[in-house]
């Protein structure tokens, strides 16, 4: 999957919850205040444009196809038009056709007014003319670019039945499950509507109430207003109407499955042994530059002290622990003198043991949520799960209670985008978010990331990016001027 290359940095509002990373710029480096309102939003985003199709640095394009753009909020229709959205063709002349906005996909399209010209890159760009309903426009203009094929598409799009949620068939489904659909290719907004997609409960021969998302271009989501019926045999039906950007229609298309007794629950925190003891712990280095302010116990092992980097450390007379100006609190490695390295070999095994348990956890309550795109997503306590990388494009929103938990099972990368958040409200604390990703993990300049990241490869963090949780790596964490705060107790 290809995203936009320069996503579009939200413009905060004057009227925020104030973040880990404007805290450090008042606090000296003893406070603990950057953890203080993670119950709150770290901060309120306004206008970005999350995914388009066709995606950035896409190929062999059909030349009948539409554009799209999707945002993470409502955008004022006036605002949206042939000179806000526009499409540039190599040595052409811009593109004229009808520009669209969709409220209830939140996506603007342009149909152009006549076939593309074959084996030709085009550029795409939604200025910052657009506006939502409270004047936030785009910070800069948001640009992508795609090329041609040399035929028009004459595919049809279809169900992508392995990678939609529930399977075909399942049996035992939660009652509360949100159904995941993914297609085969990207899909006309348009036709997202309840009259083309319903759910019915089989043994009373009702139409399920709820509400559809259209996550991105290829990704749609329903959600049952009320929790399914119990042990009972439900139909997903997806009618002729559902197009494709070309307007070729999907074959009329259902899958069944039948619900369980369950209803999903907040899963059981994954216990950290005595690996929680640290806010940052790898096995074989942290380095950092810049201004680092880190609030809690760091250490590497089997990896030596010296293997902490950039820090200016000064050893304590027993040799026991390290101090630096950089770090509120104490700096370990395995080389020092006992009963550090038995302390800290221990240290690792709970934080291997970590890993292992949170990817081991089964029956995930989303799949392949958003096809790794989850950017602009609301997400409620419960496991989820992706073989694919996964990517913020947007501000996330984790919403729940002081108790619940959420576990993230990532099989690829980890990546926020420039000046993205993953925001927590309702109560929900960084200490009971876990992110296990077997891939790197990047946190872009100027993002704020909550939870546990159990890391199997490195954790890099671009300048003035904030972590309120911990770092648990199996090999090294890179730091380049961060806040990194331990979770309250």
């Amino acid at each position: 999957m290809n995203f936009p290359r320069n996503t579009a940095r939200y413009l905060f509002s004057t009227l925020f919850v104030l973040s880990a990373l404007s805290l450090s710029a008042c606090s000296d480096s003893s406070s603990s205040s950057n953890t203080s309102n993670v119950d709150e939003p770290l901060v309120v985003a306004a206008l970005a444009v999350t995914s388009t199709a066709p995606a950035d640095g896409s190929t062999v394009i059909g030349t009948n196809s539409k554009v799209v753009a999707v945002f993470n909020n409502a955008v004022s229709s006036e605002t949206v038009n042939e000179a806000s959205f526009t499409l540039q063709g190599a040595s052409e002349a811009a593109i004229n056709g009808p520009v669209s906005y969709d409220a209830p996909t939140k996506t603007a399209t342009l149909s152009p007014g006549s076939k593309l010209s074959a084996s030709t890159v085009y550029t795409a760009t939604v200025s910052t003319d657009v506006e939502d309903g409270k004047g936030h426009a785009l910070v800069e203009d948001f640009v992508w670019s795609f090329e041609t094929g040399v035929t028009v598409d004459t595919t049809a799009p279809e169900l992508n039945i392995t990678a939609t949620n529930p399977a075909n068939g399942e049996t035992g489904v939660l009652r509360n499950i949100k159904l995941n659909m993914v297609f085969t290719e990207a899909i006309d907004p348009a036709t997202v509507r309840a009259a083309n997609i319903t759910l019915t409960d089989d043994t009373a021969s009702e139409v399920v109430a709820g509400t559809l998302s259209y996550v991105n271009p290829t990704t749609v989501v329903f959600s049952p207003d009320t929790a399914l019926a119990v042990t009972t045999p439900h139909t997903l039906s997806l009618s002729t109407s559902i197009k494709d950007l070309a307007g070729i229609a999907l074959a009329a298309t259902s899958l069944t499955f039948t619900t369980g007794a369950d209803i999903s629950s907040s899963p059981a925190a994954v216990d950290l042994g005595s690996a929680g003891n640290y806010v940052l712990l790898t096995k074989t280095g942290i380095t950092t530059t810049g201004t680092t302010d880190i609030l809690g116990d760091i250490a590497v092992s089997p990896g030596a002290l010296s293997l902490l980097a950039g820090f200016d450390y000064v050893l304590s007379s027993d040799g026991t622990y390290a101090t630096s100006a950089l770090v509120t609190g104490k700096l370990f490695g395995a080389d020092m003198a006992a009963p550090i390295p038995k302390t800290l070999t221990t240290a690792v095994s709970d934080m291997e043991t970590a890993y292992a348990e949170a990817a081991g956890r089964t029956d995930p309550d989303f799949t392949e949520l958003g096809a790794g795109e989850i950017g602009g997503l609301t997400l409620d306590p419960g496991l989820y799960k992706w073989g694919s990388v996964v990517l913020v494009t947007s501000d996330v929103t984790l919403n729940g209670s002081a108790t619940d938990v959420w576990i993230f099972q990532i099989d690829q990368d980890l990546k926020l985008q420039d000046g993205k958040s993953i925001i927590l409200t309702g109560g929900a604390l960084p200490q009971n978010i876990f992110w296990q990703v077997a891939g790197e993990v990047t946190l872009q300049a100027g993002t704020t990331f909550n939870g546990v990241i159990l890391g199997k490869t490195a954790v890099a963090m671009k300048s003035g990016a904030v972590l309120n949780g911990r770092a648990l790596v199996q090999t090294a964490v890179t730091l380049i001027g961060n806040d990194v705060n331990q979770p309250a107790e």
